[in-house]
């Protein structure tokens, strides 16, 4: 049973370090806090932006000198205001919750993320034991100017064995077509050790029926609508899971069966709708 007198799950108020504009309606912010600072790539906090709302975002940067980040992009109002905060601003934050990626033995990785998706992935990819693995990265994006984090990925070439991916649904910048549609043609040619992957779900589906004939690992993190963060509400529900405790990152054998996955998800109201 969780204890929800942990510091993790009182909200801190914190001072934005950082605020860079990634793309016109992409941005990541940084921050300072020590709860977070603890947290592991593929988890989620839940951000506090004074009388506007509470939303979970996905801990984009995990930094070892203790600052931490997340990646945001517009959506509706809350996301909005959130954009428009500035270095120096104050908001609140509480997490992190939620399971996260592993690491073991697996030494061909490929990862792949579709729009903002690809900020779960980043801090599992700056982890040093990443260094020792041949990684294949997949940034998928609509259009050219909504690529995020390639040169943020570049920088880490000379350390890493490393193969980047750009794909565009437009064909616009990097390769033509879905982030999940690259990741099948290289399931065709190659064998890999383990899958992490994270987007749209309509994405996740696709890759895992993909793996269905390659019989590749594979572990997700999946998006769902968080009101509690802590899987009291259930509006996050899937199968028999509640994404926001038991997620968000799955394995496949975790999603195998489930027929909602990719197909339907519920609405702020709590109803069922198609994806």
């Amino acid at each position: 049973m969780q204890n929800y007198t942990d510091l993790k799950h009182r909200p801190r108020i914190v001072r934005i370090q950082d605020a860079k504009e990634e793309t016109p309606t992409v941005k990541s912010i940084a921050f300072r806090d020590d709860q977070c600072s603890k947290g592991k790539p593929g988890q989620f906090v839940m951000i506090w932006i004074p009388g506007i709302d509470e939303v979970p975002m996905s801990l984009s940067l995990i930094g070892r000198d203790g600052t931490s980040g997340v990646t945001v992009r517009k959506r509706g109002e809350a996301t909005n205001a959130l954009c428009a905060k500035k270095t120096g601003d104050q908001i609140g934050v509480r997490g992190p919750y939620g399971t996260y990626f592993t690491v073991g033995e697996e030494a061909k990785l490929l990862l792949a993320g579709g729009g903002t998706g690809i900020a779960a992935l980043a801090p599992l990819i700056e982890m040093p034991i990443m260094g020792k693995k041949d990684l294949t990265i997949v940034v998928g994006a609509r259009t050219k100017t909504e690529l995020i984090y390639l040169d943020r990925f570049k920088a880490l070439h000379p350390v890493k064995k490393m193969r980047l991916i750009a794909a565009t649904d437009d064909g616009s910048y990097g390769v033509k077509g879905l982030a999940s549609s690259i990741v099948k043609t290289l399931l065709e040619k190659e064998k890999f050790d383990m899958i992490y992957a994270c987007g749209p779900e309509l994405m996740m589906k696709t890759i895992l029926d993909a793996t269905q004939k390659t019989d590749t690992p594979v572990q997700f993190s999946l998006e769902r609508i968080f009101k509690c963060g802590i899987g009291i509400c259930g509006s996050c529900s899937l199968g028999q899971y509640r994404v926001c405790k038991d997620g968000p990152v799955f394995s496949g054998d975790m999603l195998l069966g489930i027929s909602e996955f990719g197909k339907t998800r519920r609405d702020f109201a709590g109803r069922i709708v198609p994806i």
